[in-house]
């Protein structure tokens, strides 16, 4: 899909483009391309003489190789950006290219984006900037923006992994913690520190991007100061994470804890049960010694008094272990 933003009083304005007549009718300060044909390639390369790469959206490329420039002033960045979905929570690789040197070429003043999925920031940033004008007055801006609302993107699922985790801890604190509720419980919190893992990584990637942008010198006073801004808001989200990561790891721990518990009380009654069948092991043993003179074996009443002997040999240490409160 091929997707062209323009701007008309200060507002984005989005159109979708089915031909390369279509295209030469706008001049859009963003063009977006969600997993492009080739054809969508091809019109991108012949009107706006630019090539996009063919490992543009790899995620194996070489961490010196995702943000530099051209020799013809085409800036390259390409970063992650996050979709916490709960059920498959990952992040998707956007490769973008500004050209802002060659004024021979259409494509200078344009952000082109290129990735394989929808990504929610974008819909995000889409939505704010139709609402209020404004917010963005060239290409650069369309690039703060969008990892101005990862950031923010990024703080949002942060507190909503914070809300699962207090749902975790309630359960974990509160409740009798059977060994199934303990497991569900585990499971629940591994599923949160590894999308606290990929905020981590991500804000980590976006403040690299940022940090670029700055090296690069392709920003004004006003955006300058706005990445700065973007790079506090990442500082703060970085330790948030590790506050999280502490919160999981107690949680973890206190979970693992309780299955201890449960698993000790069942070797303790084991410990319990095989202490008080000792006695009666050992009458049992005596009478069961082959030796000729025994005075009780010839009595009528030998076994049942050998039996009765076993039994309370076994209940008076169960009568004693539970007055000690040892069977709780």
């Amino acid at each position: 899909m091929l997707n062209i933003f323009t701007l008309a009083n200060g507002r984005l304005f989005q159109e979708e483009i089915e031909s390369l007549e279509e295209l030469s009718k706008f001049q859009p300060i963003w063009v977006d391309l969600e997993a492009p044909t080739l054809e969508e390639k091809r019109w991108i390369k012949q009107y706006y003489e630019l090539s996009i790469p063919e490992d543009a959206m790899d995620e194996d490329i070489e961490e010196s190789a995702r943000f530099y420039e051209e020799d013809n002033g085409e800036l390259h960045i390409r970063s992650d950006f996050l979709i916490a979905d709960e059920d498959e929570p990952r992040t998707v690789r956007v490769a973008f290219i500004l050209n802002q040197n060659n004024a021979s070429l259409r494509s200078r003043g344009v952000l082109f984006s290129i990735h394989d999925e929808d990504v929610p920031v974008f819909r995000l940033l889409r939505m704010r900037a139709r609402r209020a004008p404004g917010l963005i007055e060239d290409d650069k801006d369309v690039l703060l923006k969008l990892f101005d609302a990862d950031a923010e993107y990024s703080a949002d699922t942060l507190e909503g992994i914070y809300d699962q985790l207090e749902k975790a801890g309630k359960l974990v604190l509160s409740e009798d913690v059977t060994d199934e509720l303990a497991g569900d419980v585990l499971g629940a919190i591994a599923r949160q520190e590894d999308l606290n893992g990929r905020i981590r990584r991500n804000v980590m990637d976006t403040r690299r991007a940022v940090s670029f942008m700055m090296r690069s010198r392709m920003l004004n006073a006003d955006q300058f100061e706005e990445a700065r801004q973007i790079l506090r808001d990442i500082e703060s989200l970085d330790n948030h994470t590790a506050f999280l990561f502490d919160k999981i790891n107690f949680l973890m721990d206190a979970t693992v804890g309780f299955i201890n518990i449960n698993q000790n009380k069942i070797i303790k009654i084991f410990s319990v049960a095989s202490v008080a069948l000792l006695p009666p092991t050992l009458i049992a043993s005596i009478y069961g010694m082959n030796f000729q003179f025994m005075p009780e074996l010839d009595k009528t009443w030998g076994y049942p008094y050998a039996l009765a002997l076993m039994i309370a040999s076994a209940l008076v240490p169960m009568w004693y272990f539970r007055k000690r409160g040892w069977l709780k």
